[in-house]
């Protein structure tokens, strides 16, 4: 069994073919990909994938799904995942339609690699539409799984032009080869993400601006968030490994020293005293960490809002809030 590597994410693929994408997957994380595949699983215990994973000393699944239900089948296959210590599963060719349940067991944490450019051709035969319809380029797509097919947020595509004389089989190599480049290279962006100043940043933006009158303006040379006007207070201060320190954080402000250092005491590992600015009773919440709580994010958001937001607004929030 391979030693997993710290700090990477753990990977379970899940396959029912020879495993060419998990191939690709498994081979670019020996080549410095920020994750590790801890599970090779197939609803096919002959699938070739699984002779290539055990070679290379990562651990397999199998269970044939024949005979049984498919919520017992999916159960089976999640358990498997969960004592693999999994954190996200790549389906890799696994011909197999998840559970509304086991999808939504893995919401965010499960993507697939589809041999389209979706939107366009969901679903079977997708290289002999995109011939039917006289495309000029088809492709492969990289999308989170969601209860419909083939509809999750696409997290990225790559084009493969149609040439003259292609057939389904034809094409379908080009994009296969295709397919390998790209999955490797969106899946490592997603798992890593949360560890990305701009993605953390976007995150908390689209959060903060949400708010009444909220706006966006650089203090001490880092994006923070105030609200409008001359005279409005800042809620909200993004720092990004301020001062030496390791987190990527909000700044949000408390009631006073009190409880930032009950805070801090509670709960380490997402609380911490951000540098010059605990003085004031401010607390940083830490965003680049495992599981980070968005809904914890935006309630400190808003009641570091609502601390500085003149009356007006706060009763125009619980008024809204109210409906």
């Amino acid at each position: 069994m391979a030693e997993p590597t710290c700090g990477r994410a753990r990977i379970a693929v899940l396959i029912s073919g020879s495993g060419t994408n998990m191939a690709a997957l498994l081979y670019a994380s020996r080549q410095g990909a920020p994750f590790e595949i801890v599970l090779v699983a197939s609803n096919d215990p002959h699938a070739g994938g699984l002779s290539l994973a055990e070679a290379e000393g990562i651990p397999t699944f199998s269970l044939s799904h024949k005979g049984m239900q498919r919520a017992e089948h999916d159960a089976a296959m999640d358990a498997a995942i969960r004592k693999s210590g999994a954190e996200y599963v790549a389906l890799a060719g696994y011909m197999r339609v998840l559970s509304d349940e086991m999808v939504q067991r893995w919401e965010g944490r499960m993507l697939n690699i589809h041999p389209s450019l979706l939107p366009k051709y969901k679903g079977l035969d997708p290289h002999a539409r995109a011939l039917e319809a006289g495309d000029e380029v088809a492709g492969a797509s990289v999308h989170l799984v969601t209860t419909e097919l083939d509809g999750g947020e696409v997290l990225g595509r790559a084009e493969v032009a149609i040439m003259g004389g292609d057939t389904p089989e034809t094409l379908a190599l080009r994009v296969k080869i295709a397919e390998h480049q790209l999955y490797p290279q969106v899946l490592g962006a997603y798992v890593s993400r949360g560890s990305d100043p701009d993605y953390l940043l976007g995150r908390l933006r689209e959060l903060a601006l949400a708010l009444p009158e909220a706006e966006e303006q650089a203090s001490h040379g880092s994006p923070a968030f105030k609200i409008a006007g001359k005279s409005g207070k800042f809620f909200a201060h993004f720092a990004d490994r301020h001062h030496g320190a390791e987190q990527i954080a909000v700044l949000a402000k408390t009631s006073g020293q009190d409880e930032l250092a009950d805070l801090v005491e509670r709960d380490p590992g997402v609380f911490f005293r951000p540098a010059y600015y605990h003085a004031s009773g401010w607390v940083g919440i830490t965003l680049n960490r495992p599981d980070c709580d968005w809904d914890q994010v935006q309630h400190w958001l808003e009641r570091s809002w609502r601390s500085v937001a003149p009356k007006r607004l706060t009763k125009l929030r619980d008024a809204a809030d109210e409906f």
